[in-house]
């Protein structure tokens, strides 16, 4: 059984996307459609622009999305997903592709994401860190007994997680799960803590966007960072993507779900290949591959 996954934030790349704008007339059009929808011409940063200016949540997002939904759109009869999941972000990359969201519905809803989560980070200094070579109970525990806001947030693979929340709680936690053993603390070069209870006020902003737009019941399972398990009605997709902004990316649990379930291939839809590199950390023999437009 074959699964398609989507990368979230922190694979972009400038280029992205200009290969497809070049060789495939849908992708050209889906790209000038997606610069009306935003209101600026994110194919120009994307294509030809500079770090910085990808790096900002509101183009990183939509970039990362756009990337991914045209790449699979382009492949046509050839993506046949007999289950889809998606890494935070990539959550509605995967819901346009099994049709839960149209295009223009799910970039606007990922804009109005990044756009909300920009206003959230620059309420409260805070940031996340990724913790390599402890058990996940060792961080969980360790986080609840620091002052301040700190939780648990991306569960990427055995023995990397990452952590969330304010910046003196973060350095703090640092701090301890070293001393507890942790090979590595390492902050990362994000904007805000993401996944944490600090996501509130976007939460409640994204959500009545959600209940605004049209969810169709799904074509294939969709596995949610939420829950790490498959998913078939609109209604509860809905609950779940409010939920993911303040809630934990159960990534590691969500990727050995779908094997149990049945899951004998992945292919990674987008830019990089870091989610590959994650189901290889659950089993190095585990068939990945990257999706590829041939003209």
């Amino acid at each position: 059984m074959k699964a398609y996954v989507f990368p979230g934030q922190g694979a972009q790349f400038i280029g992205m996307g200009k290969d497809l704008y070049e060789q495939s007339e849908l992708a050209k059009s889906l790209f000038e459609q997606a610069n009306e929808i935003l209101g600026f011409n994110i194919t120009d940063i994307m294509f030809n622009g500079t770090d910085e200016q990808l790096k900002e949540t509101k183009v990183t997002q939509p970039a990362i999305f756009l990337h991914s939904v045209i790449l699979a759109k382009v492949l046509g009869d050839d993506f046949k997903p007999k289950m889809v999941a998606g890494h935070s972000l990539g959550e509605l990359s995967a819901l346009v592709m099994n049709g839960v969201l149209n295009f223009e519905d799910g970039l606007k809803l990922v804009s109005k994401r990044a756009l909300a989560m920009q206003k959230a980070c620059e309420k409260e200094p805070s940031t996340m860190a990724a913790i390599l070579g402890l058990d996940d109970e060792i961080v969980e525990e360790t986080c609840k007994a620091i002052d301040g806001v700190v939780v648990a947030a991306n569960y990427n693979c055995p023995g990397q997680l990452v952590i969330s929340g304010s910046i003196n709680a973060i350095d703090s936690a640092c701090d301890l799960l070293i001393e507890k053993g942790a090979r590595r603390a390492i902050k990362l070069p994000v904007g805000g803590a993401f996944h944490s209870p600090l996501m509130e006020p976007a939460r409640e902003e994204l959500a009545a966007a959600i209940e605004s737009t049209n969810f169709n019941e799904p074509t294939c399972p969709i596995y949610q960072n939420v829950t790490a398990s498959s998913v078939m009605s609109a209604n509860e997709i809905k609950e779940n993507l409010i939920a993911q902004l303040t809630a934990p990316v159960k990534w590691t649990q969500t990727m050995k779900q779908m094997i149990t379930d049945g899951c004998e291939e992945v292919v990674e839809v987008g830019p990089g290949k870091v989610l590959q590199g994650l189901f290889k950390k659950i089993d190095r023999k585990f068939p990945t591959s990257s999706a590829v437009f041939e003209i």
